[in-house]
């Protein structure tokens, strides 16, 4: 798998909430994006994409995560399915396996050793998509999984075009090696900073999606995507730009403070960043927090600034890194800027 070096692909992101996503859909497809990313947080992604395929008709519809392990792959499949079928073939999805407490405690599903799981995870769904599309018998067992029964009134219609593309988010290096060996694509997370990416990241993906091609896997007749959001904070007055940077510095002492990501720290040396952050994020004591994060971490994590200094500094930042970017606002940003800053980006070729 080479490095990219085409120019970057980009990708708008919507919260999912039923109230925007139209509106969303429409100025992301309006602005010239290739992609809708909608995460799976208050709502279903999977619903508000479908609603989002009714308003659009050139723009890539992807989940930017949906929850694998809140799912076995038969249910996964038929939902990725249906928003394919809808939209006339422009499903992306993207897959993440969430943390072991939300699987068990919020979802009521089983969680060992993700990074396997989520190997036979992809297996299944691509197994029973192939006996959609081909008619073939599904005859699917795994340690985890087995999908062995499927008849005709139960099978949907096959789809032209192909199957879906599936998309693995991680962060360390077991999951990413997963994504390299059976995804279509790998999703960065947004508290990855260029060093880490190309030091800890990019070889081990790399390396694994190297050996299934070598192995003639069937899907990577399809080129290899390298998905990255980068935290960001503009505005168009120095107000808005004040809050978004302390929107985004709360955000990184959130990130900071789990334990998952202390190996992103120890890229840079700031492991004990992470050790007097977590008995804060237990105590909620999020202000304290925040101020903890100095200016050498946000600028490490973080792009800030104006709307085309943004846009270049991303562009200096990723453009040797990432097929693909969007851009990840505070939770309270105008979504607008979003969309600025990625046709800034466009505009520098």
């Amino acid at each position: 798998m080479d490095r990219p070096t085409a120019a970057l692909r980009l990708d708008a992101t919507a919260s999912g909430h039923p109230a925007g996503i139209l509106d969303a859909a429409e100025q992301a497809e309006r602005r010239g994006m290739d992609r809708l990313v909608v995460a799976e947080t208050a709502y279903d992604p999977f619903l508000q994409l479908a609603r989002a395929a009714d308003r659009t008709e050139r723009i890539e519809l992807a989940t930017g995560i949906a929850v694998a392990f809140a799912r076995t792959p038969m249910t996964l499949a038929y939902q990725a399915w249906g928003l394919h079928a809808a939209s006339g073939g422009r499903a992306v999805i993207g897959l993440g396996s969430q943390v072991k407490t939300h699987i068990e405690k919020r979802f009521g599903m089983p969680w060992d050793r993700p990074a396997t799981r989520m190997r036979e995870y992809v297996h299944a769904v691509r197994a029973i998509w192939d006996s959609w599309q081909t008619g073939a018998r599904l005859r699917f067992r795994g340690e985890f999984y087995t999908h062995t029964t499927m008849t005709p009134v139960f099978s949907p219609d096959p789809v032209p075009g192909g199957v879906p593309r599936i998309l693995l988010a991680g962060v360390g290096p077991l999951m990413t090696r997963t994504a390299g060996a059976v995804a279509d694509g790998f999703l960065g997370h947004p508290f990855s900073s260029p060093a880490y990416l190309a030091e800890q990241v990019l070889p081990g993906l790399t390396e694994a999606r190297t050996a299934a091609e070598a192995e003639g896997a069937a899907w990577t007749a399809r080129p290899f995507e390298i998905a990255g959001s980068v935290l960001t904070a503009t505005g168009r007055t120095e107000e808005e730009l004040a809050a978004n940077r302390a929107a985004v510095r709360e955000r990184l002492a959130f990130y900071a403070s789990t334990p998952a990501y202390r190996p992103v720290l120890a890229q840079h040396g700031w492991e004990d960043l992470q050790e007097r952050l977590h008995p804060l994020s237990v105590r909620g004591r999020w202000q304290e927090m925040a101020a903890m994060i100095d200016d050498e971490v946000f600028d490490a994590f973080a792009v800030s600034g104006p709307v085309e200094d943004v846009a270049r500094e991303i562009t200096r930042r990723y453009a040797g890194l990432f097929t693909r970017l969007s851009v990840s606002l505070p939770e309270d940003a105008d979504p607008a800027l979003g969309l600025d800053v990625l046709a800034a980006v466009r505009a520098q070729g």
